[in-house]
């Protein structure tokens, strides 16, 4: 019985110490928000992102850094703005009215370029306070 053990490269990547010639396209990975604090009208949605590493750096001169880098912008029900998130952590959004709601989370480059996408959509219950 032969039983494979993933290597560290395997679950986490490319080292960040060295320069990754023809990156894989960048892409993004969004889970459905987490069952429990929705029952309570709390939106915790977790993802990650595979070709990219998200971090706080911003401007033309980081497009240039590899392993490549960039955040995300978040989007509620198509409203007119978004905002910005580089931490790399679960996003929460908390005080949304009971109903259906989608939200947009756009990988983005330094400079603010939408690299991919994915939308999702849930219903914040009503919750007895």
């Amino acid at each position: 019985m032969d039983s494979y053990t993933p290597s560290a490269k395997d679950i986490i990547g490319s080292s960040p110490l060295i320069a990754i010639e023809n990156e894989a396209p960048a892409k993004l990975i969004v889970d459905p928000p987490l069952p429990e604090p929705l029952s309570q009208g709390r939106v915790f949605i977790q993802y990650r992102t595979e070709n990219l590493r998200v971090l706080p750096v911003f401007g033309k001169g980081a497009l240039h850094v590899s392993p490549r880098i960039g955040h995300i912008h978040i989007t509620v029900d198509d409203a007119p703005w978004h905002f910005v998130d580089s931490s790399g952590e679960t996003i929460i959004l908390v005080g949304l009215k009971p109903g259906l709601h989608k939200v947009l989370i756009e990988l983005a480059d330094p400079t603010h370029k939408a690299i991919t996408s994915e939308t999702v959509t849930f219903t914040v219950p009503h919750v007895k306070r």
